[in-house]
């Protein structure tokens, strides 16, 4: 391995959209990330966005069929 050409690796922090923050190492300064373990439906159980009905249901409310 040559010297001075790999990049510098740190241990930074990453923050989600959530507000949770942890560490994790990277070459970048900084990462931010939409989703991680405390906010994603797999691992809370919690289905966070509620579909507001599927296309049939749509199709029904559009033209009024009940």
């Amino acid at each position: 391995m040559q010297k001075d050409i790999q990049p510098k690796y740190n241990v930074i922090e990453v923050s989600c959209a959530c507000g949770n923050k942890f560490q994790a190492g990277s070459t970048n300064d900084e990462i931010k990330v939409e989703i991680c373990s405390e906010c994603h439906p797999f691992y809370t159980g919690k289905q966070k966005n509620i579909e507001a009905g599927g296309r049939i249901d749509k199709f029904k409310k559009r033209f009024k069929m009940d």
